[in-house]
């Protein structure tokens, strides 16, 4: 615990931020609160795990273990989470100790795709059309309401990069999708959309609101691949994004970083794909192109501190290394990129095992928060 007092809503610096999940996004978090003075505690149920490499404390426990879990909030000032599967048991053991932010309904809403697309919808936001589905008649008679050409079967629960999706084109193959994931899924209807954006956005427990330049961003086999800032997202359609992470986030009463993952259609409309409630993949160029990174200004945040300036002083373009590619290290450290490497010890394929990030001078007007 902090040996330097803080208001009840502050952690001031000597305090401890419990960081629950030990990947990468964690390992990038403790880093940047040991920027900001700041001790941090990583409660990860595997080992090795990257951000045990660079943290004052750890706890190798199942995130089931509430004893564990009590103990870990003993010792924190404060809680985050570095991915949005947290457990509903974890969740309510943890805030019951110690102030966890984000809340565990922006949890309960982020870990279920038909209550996000729910969630979104009733914001008056736009959204791809979708159908729950719960049984091998309704994903035929979801497929058939939708009326697209081509529709996208997702589980509800524990899907990341590709996993637990299928693209079907007629109401036997999402019959057939549904039959082998055998779990409540639903099914979105195929968005033409002419590339992809994202808004990284902080709210902190004021209400104050700081949000990135939307990148645009590259996948391959569902992975992201890349992020450009600036990309093709116009001034005003950037604008609006910002303005549509904003109101996700007041809708939550949202303590943190969030990402918004946005289909950009050739008319220029911006459809909410998904909110992950934590930092994201592409935001890793704040690190680089901004004074105050996407990972310092969710510890500011959760730590009750102002949120930092979100402006970028550069052009970015940010470079995933995912499997083999970091095998390459010896000419990515000798080029111009910084070369960020997340410690992980198997190189697997699909496996993100670091970022490569490119500055240029800025082309275009910075954009405030």
């Amino acid at each position: 615990m902090s040996m330097t007092r803080g208001t009840p809503s502050k952690v001031a610096p000597g305090g401890t931020i419990g960081i629950l999940g030990g990947g990468q996004l964690g390992r990038m978090l403790a880093l940047a609160a040991a920027r900001l003075g700041l001790r941090s505690h990583i409660y990860s149920d595997t080992d090795p795990a990257p951000a045990f490499d660079v943290a004052h404390e750890r706890t190798l426990a199942s995130y089931e273990d509430r004893d564990a879990l009590a103990r870990f909030a003993r010792q924190c000032d404060a809680i985050t989470y570095e991915f949005e599967n947290v457990p509903a048991t974890a969740a309510e053991v943890l805030s019951a100790h110690t102030p966890t932010h984000p809340n565990a309904r922006a949890l309960a809403i982020a870990q279920d795709r038909l209550d996000e697309k729910r969630f979104v919808a009733d914001l008056g936001l736009a959204t791809a059309p979708f159908a729950p589905v719960s049984s091998i008649e309704e994903a035929g008679a979801a497929f058939a309401r939708i009326g697209r050409a081509r529709a996208v079967l997702k589980t509800r629960r524990f899907g990341y990069d590709g996993k637990g999706q299928a693209i079907v084109s007629s109401a036997d193959e999402a019959e057939k999708a549904f039959q082998r994931f055998a779990v409540p899924c639903i099914l979105e209807g195929f968005v033409p959309f002419a590339f992809e954006a994202s808004v990284i956005a902080a709210r902190a427990m004021n209400g104050q609101f700081a949000a990135y330049d939307p990148p645009e961003n590259m996948h391959a086999d569902h992975i992201l691949r890349r992020s450009v800032v600036p990309g093709r997202l116009s001034a005003d359609a950037g604008v609006a994004a910002k303005s549509i992470a904003q109101r996700i986030a007041d809708a939550f009463d949202y303590v943190g970083v969030l990402g918004v993952e946005l289909f950009v259609t050739g008319e220029g409309e911006l459809i909410v794909n998904e909110i992950a409630p934590r930092v994201h993949n592409s935001g890793h160029w704040t690190l680089e192109a901004c004074i105050v990174s996407q990972f310092e200004q969710h510890i500011r945040a959760v730590a009750g501190w102002p949120l930092g300036d979100p402006r970028r002083h550069s052009d970015a373009v940010m470079e995933n290394l995912i499997g083999a590619d970091a095998e390459n290290w010896p000419a990515l450290a000798a080029g111009p990129g910084a070369l960020h490497l997340y410690g992980k010890r198997e190189i697997r394929p699909g496996r993100k095992m670091g970022h490569v990030t490119y500055l240029s001078p800025r082309t275009t007007p910075a954009s405030g928060g």
